[in-house]
């Protein structure tokens, strides 16, 4: 049985339709804003607590629609495998990289990601975000 790190993520969208991905201190791969679920804590409620404590957002928690539950190794704790509680946010706020991520890009559903990518974001969240966007409303 692997390590399993519970995380709350967020699938953060802008108006223009692009997505954010946020890069830690001291790390290489990029991947989606959010952070590990603290004991007592709901999914949501931790996806709130580290939008503000990462990027300054205030969002409220009817904001985030869960879209499934993910799992991939690791990007930065090797052996250990991540499960992400992850949630849509359409947001028109603007960010600001704070606490221990260096930095913010907002990545748009056509551009090819020449990036470092975490697992999860690469191999899950990219591609259903892409499948997201694509469909016409």
């Amino acid at each position: 049985m692997p390590n399993i790190i519970r995380i709350a993520a967020a699938l953060l969208i802008d108006p223009q339709g692009r997505t954010l991905l946020v890069r830690k201190r001291g790390t290489q791969a990029f991947m989606q804003p959010g952070g590990k679920i603290d004991a007592g804590e709901s999914a949501v409620q931790a996806l709130v607590r580290e939008l503000h404590e990462e990027l300054g957002l205030h969002i409220e928690p009817e904001q985030a629609v869960h879209l499934g539950q993910f799992s991939a190794p690791a990007a930065n704790e090797p052996g250990y495998q991540v499960q992400a509680e992850l949630f849509r946010v359409d947001s028109a706020e603007a960010v600001a990289p704070a606490a221990e991520i260096e930095e913010v890009l907002w990545l748009a559903a056509d551009q090819a990601a020449n990036l470092t990518l975490a697992p999860l974001t690469r191999d899950l969240i990219l591609p259903l975000y892409r499948q997201a966007v694509s469909v016409p409303h």
